[in-house]
This record gives structure tokens, sequence and C-alpha cells, in this order.
């Protein structure tokens, strides 16, 4: 685990959850952070998470959803009890969770925000989000992801 150890893999280790933790090359000039991680691991799009940070009524929240499928927006306002959603500014979403775009984790962010998975991630054994940096992956079972990010689970995605 040297080299790799993140507040992701720390919590992980920390709650005794099951985890492992898959690596590649992060490529600068790759357009989609959740795409690359897909294609370089050789996983289905739908197993592979991509978390998104969006302000919802002015407080932030995270959205967890399948890199083949888009946040929808409106279904996470409701999912944390608001009404209405934009997308996060980047760099409020880095000063936030304390990872780079590209490296947010749904796991042991700076400050801790409310996490909605989407449902569609029940249906595997295991699914693979970030670890905390680009280029790093963890995979373990979609209920212990919900565990360790404290998150509520909702339909939150749609066909992207």
């Amino acid at each position: 685990m040297s080299g790799q150890a993140t507040a992701a893999t720390a919590l992980l280790e920390r709650e005794g959850i099951p985890y492992t933790v898959h690596t590649y090359a992060h490529d600068p000039r790759h357009e989609s952070y959740g795409s690359e991680a897909s294609e370089a691991l050789g996983v289905p799009a739908d197993r592979v998470l991509k978390t998104l940070v969006a302000s919802v009524d002015g407080t932030l929240a995270m959205g967890v959803v399948p890199v083949s499928a888009q946040l929808d927006l409106k279904a996470l306002a409701v999912a944390v009890g608001g009404r209405k959603a934009t997308m996060a500014e980047p760099a409020d979403a880095e000063r936030a969770t304390g990872y780079v775009v590209g490296g947010i984790s749904p796991i042991g962010q700076r400050r801790r925000l409310p996490v909605v998975v989407d449902a569609t991630a029940l249906e595997f054994q295991t699914v693979y989000c970030s670890g905390g940096r680009r280029g790093l992956e963890l995979e373990l079972s979609p209920t212990d992801l919900v565990r360790a990010a404290d998150a509520t689970v909702a339909l939150i995605s749609r066909s992207g």
C-alpha cells in the first residue's frame, strides 16, 4: 500500500472495509477522467463511478454515478432534501474535499459533504471509485462504498 495511501484508503483501513487498489498512468490529454479509468482498467463504464460535486441550494453535495451516465441534478437535489442543484465550481469542490478534480473520492473528504450513490451501483458485486488521486481507483462492494461514504442511495443518474 505504500505510496498509494490517501485519505480515502486511510478511512477504509480504519473502518476495516475490504478494497482493492488499481492504478494506471493518467494521461493529462484525456478529456474524461472516468472513461479514462474504465478504458485503462478494462472495466465496463457502468461499474466505474464518477464523483461529481454540486451546489444544492447553496450547499455542496456529492453525486456518485456511473461513468456511462449523467448526473441528474434535479434528482440529486431531491435526494438531499433540496430544490435546485447546479454543478459546483472546480475550485470549490477541491477546497471542500481536499482532492483534485479527476481524483475526487466520495470517501474521506476534508469536509464531509452529503453523498448520494446512484442506485444502479447496487446491481454489481463490486464497483470502482476514485481513490483520491488521478490514476488511482478503489474497487469495493457498493454496499461498502455506501457505508464508507455514509451515503444515501437514490436514482440520480440518467443515460449519458
